[in-house]
């Protein structure tokens, strides 16, 4: 029996990047706002199709507003197309921003 081989992305975000001195945040980042901005561009740049074959597999595992990191599962298949679409928002809610890519790994496995 084969699993399922996932990808986990740790994804650090930028909000309003070309603002100079952080004053205070206009967004507070959770899982779901992440969320809907992935998805939306995966709908936007890869079609239906494209979203739906991410469904099963695609989840914001953690997100921390303070750091301003995420990990990010999706398939194998469709981690490239994942990275693409992160590359690609522009805008959470009404905040600019910018995903930068830290790290890429292949399964997390839990030692018993």
């Amino acid at each position: 029996m084969v699993g399922f081989k996932n990808r986990y992305m740790v994804v650090e975000v930028f909000l309003d990047p070309n603002k100079e001195l952080p004053v205070d945040d206009p967004v507070i980042l959770t899982q779901f706002n992440v969320s809907k901005a992935i998805r939306d561009s995966i709908l936007v740049n890869f079609g239906e199709c494209g979203l739906a074959s991410l469904l099963g597999s695609f989840q914001v595992k953690y997100v921390n507003p303070i750091t301003k990191l995420c990990i990010i599962r999706a398939s194998r298949e469709d981690c490239q197309k994942v990275w693409s679409a992160m590359t690609m928002v522009r805008s959470i809610g009404n905040c600019l921003v910018l995903f930068n890519v830290l790290d890429l790994s292949g399964p997390v496995r839990m030692l018993h």
